[in-house]
Formats: C-alpha cells, sequence, structure tokens
C-alpha cells in the first residue's frame, strides 16, 4: 500500500468536494433544484445520487459488494430533497461515508479484492474508479452553478482573464513538491 497514493486521492477528493460546495454556497435554495430540461438532473438530484454512489461503495467497502441491495439508485434522480439542510446533510453524510472508508486502508487489507456488482476490482481500482465518477458529477454541478448564476458567478479557480497573472506569481516562488490542491484545501 502506498500511503502517498491515498494521501493524494484524499486530498482529490476534498478538493472535488470543495468545488462542489463553493458552487452550492453561491447558488439560491430556488437554483439548487432547478433543472435546464425534463432530461436533465438539478443539483439536488446529482447531490442525491452522488450520496447514495458513495454509501453504498464505501459502507463495509472492503467485506460487501459496492453495489447494496438496498440502494434504490433510480429514486436517487426523483427529486424528494428538503431543501438546503437536507442536500447539504446528504452531501457530508456521503462524503464522510467515503473519507472513513479511506482512512481504514492499510498493509493488510489493501490487497483486499472489492467487489462492484460482482465484479472485483483492486482496491485501487475500485478507488481510482469513484475518483472518476465523483468529479464527473460535480463538474455537472459547476456547469449548472455556472448557468444559474451567469455573470453573477464567482469563479472557484482561474478567473477568466487572468491566467498570466496566476502564473507570474507561481513563477516567482522557488520551486516546491506540493501537491496542486494544496492552495485549494486548508487544514
Amino acid at each position: 500500500m502506498s500511503q502517498e497514493y491515498i494521501d493524494s486521492v484524499r486530498k482529490q477528493f476534498e478538493y472535488y468536494k470543495m468545488l462542489g460546495e463553493k458552487t452550492i454556497a453561491q447558488l439560491s435554495d430556488e437554483q439548487l433544484f432547478w433543472k435546464y430540461n425534463d432530461e436533465s438532473n438539478s443539483i439536488a438530484s446529482i447531490v442525491k445520487h452522488l450520496w447514495g454512489n458513495m454509501l453504498s461503495r464505501w459502507t463495509d467497502f472492503l467485506t460487501t459488494d459496492g453495489e447494496k441491495e438496498w440502494r434504490n439508485r433510480d429514486a436517487e434522480f426523483e427529486n424528494d430533497i428538503n431543501g438546503r439542510d437536507d442536500l447539504l446533510a446528504k452531501w457530508n453524510e456521503g462524503w464522510s461515508c467515503l473519507f472513513n472508508a479511506l482512512d481504514s486502508l492499510n498493509e493488510s487489507n489493501w490487497n483486499t479484492i472489492v467487489y462492484i456488482r460482482n465484479q472485483g476490482h483492486s482496491v485501487l481500482e475500485s478507488i481510482n474508479r469513484q475518483l472518476a465518477h465523483y468529479p464527473y458529477h460535480v463538474g455537472q454541478i459547476v456547469f449548472i452553478g455556472k448557468m444559474a448564476l451567469d455573470e453573477k458567478w464567482s469563479s472557484l479557480s482561474i478567473p477568466r482573464g487572468k491566467s498570466q497573472n496566476y502564473n507570474d506569481d507561481k513563477f516567482a516562488q522557488p520551486k516546491a513538491r506540493k501537491h496542486f490542491t494544496d492552495e485549494y484545501i486548508k487544514k
């Protein structure tokens, strides 16, 4: 097991969690439930799906299939979240489940085969699978937030027209080994 890998993965998950939270914080309650059309998802639906997926994948991560019998994936896209507080409770419950599972990894369980829908994955493969899945949906949350806010959107990274200033600042500093999320994730 590589602790460096786990630390890096954790920082990447924390970064995407932060992007979602900073998007949600900019939006009104009404905007959290807005859908572009009947075939698209609201931010609330995406959060509910992430919550359901995280609880299913990360509960008893090493000992039970990641697609739990109690999960109702289709219902995750039905909008029954009761406001911002309910949305944030689900958001935080899902992420806590993920981080608790990551914290449980060690040398003695690293080589466990993890099953998702009865298909075996190494622990590394199962983590990478979710590291691709969650940012995909967080990107959707950010995109919907940008559409809903239009010119009122506050950039979550380098604002348009500011790339040169950002690069000038970075190259004015001494070289350092840092994770790309270090400036965004404050402990």
